[in-house]
């Protein structure tokens, strides 16, 4: 079971990792114009099928929304942590824009990975969440990340101004970097209100849909955030004339629609894969790590199919390698120190219980 949910995960990180090559097939748009439809599917529609799918048999739409009013603190404060995960989107994007999909992605879902699942049980009071086979899964995770940036820093150093500017046309290490930590600093908010609204759900509704009433809470925050800047680029860039090339309007939908899809299955995987990992509470405080370190793997595969990694040395992709192969490990480890822990456990307790047995044995 835990292997179907990992499995899951994976398949979830694949396609958010996949999310933005739709988006190089929009023609003739604005970033501010492409960024905010292919949101309306990505944090709107697709959020608000996914949630209807926790509803249990009996129950209807307006029971979803009941549901979300009984529970109004909850309610208000995930979404306020999807207004500030909102931030984070919007400087994704620009992390991208400087340092390319592979580097981009690594640094600012690297330190989204280790903020968002040390900080989400601080601040809904779940410490005891934070085991010590999860902290050590975190901090493997960064040290996974850790030597991919190191990747990145050979990689700058070892190319010339043109051989960047053809592999990411903005690039720029110093800049990418600042704002990849932003990123990822502010993407850990999409955790933290996941674990706020752990109370709206249904109690019989299927484990594995549990957590989608919540996503589409903290997505449509996030949304909210995108909106009001991509309106503003909008009015400053004269581009309100984008939506009216009706004549792009099938192409440019349709990728923006794929797009939107592939990025929120990552958080539909998430919660499917959670249903299979129920009995594992090591795994299930850990989860958010993984989707994050498998996003950052597979983020990496994309980067040398798009030739972003063409032109470095052979060290350079060696290191980039052993990064991406810690962050596997790192998916894994976890679970195997729980079980570890408790193999030690059974021991001790078998080791107890053969001592009071030879103590209580008159021939001994």
């Amino acid at each position: 079971m835990i292997i179907i949910g990992l499995l899951i995960i994976a398949i979830g990180a694949f396609c958010q990792s996949s999310s933005y090559v739709p988006i190089n097939k929009i023609k003739s748009w604005s970033w501010e114009s492409y960024w905010i439809v292919q949101g309306v599917f990505a944090w709107l529609l697709f959020p608000f099928i996914g949630a209807l799918l926790a509803i249990p048999d009996g129950k209807g739409v307006c029971d979803l929304f009941t549901l979300m009013s009984d529970n109004m603190n909850s309610t208000l404060m995930t979404m306020l942590f999807g207004v500030l995960w909102g931030i984070g989107g919007l400087t994704f994007g620009l992390s991208m824009r400087y340092l390319g999909v592979a580097l981009g992605q690594s640094i600012a879902l690297g330190t989204c990975a280790g903020l968002g699942t040390i900080l989400t049980p601080i601040f809904t009071g779940k410490t005891g969440d934070l085991t010590t086979p999860v902290i050590v899964g975190v901090v493997v995770t960064l040290v996974g990340i850790a030597i991919i940036g190191i990747a990145g820093q050979m990689k700058s150093a070892s190319l010339t101004e043109e051989e960047k500017k053809a592999a990411v046309k903005d690039f720029s290490f110093s800049k990418g970097i600042a704002v990849a930590l932003l990123s990822g600093f502010m993407s850990a908010c999409f955790s933290i209100g996941l674990g706020y609204g752990e109370s709206i759900s249904f109690a019989d509704s299927d484990p594995m849909f549990r957590t989608l009433p919540a996503t589409l809470l903290v997505t449509t925050g996030g949304f909210i955030t995108n909106l009001i800047y991509c309106i503003q680029q909008n009015v400053a860039h004269k581009s309100f004339g984008d939506y009216k090339k009706s004549s792009l309007w099938a192409n440019n939908i349709f990728f923006c629609a794929l797009a939107g899809l592939l990025w929120y299955s990552q958080f539909f995987g998430l919660s499917l894969g959670k249903g299979f990992l129920q009995d594992s509470a090591v795994l299930l405080a850990f989860s958010w790590c993984i989707l994050m370190a498998l996003n950052v793997t597979f983020s990496n595969v994309w980067g040398i199919i798009l030739k972003e990694w063409k032109g470095c040395s052979k060290l350079t992709i060696v290191v980039l390698l052993v990064g991406l192969a810690v962050l596997i490990i790192s998916s894994f480890l976890p679970q195997l120190l729980q079980d570890n822990d408790v193999r030690e456990e059974v021991i001790q307790t078998e080791n107890v219980a053969q001592i009071e047995e030879d103590l209580t044995n008159p021939n001994f």
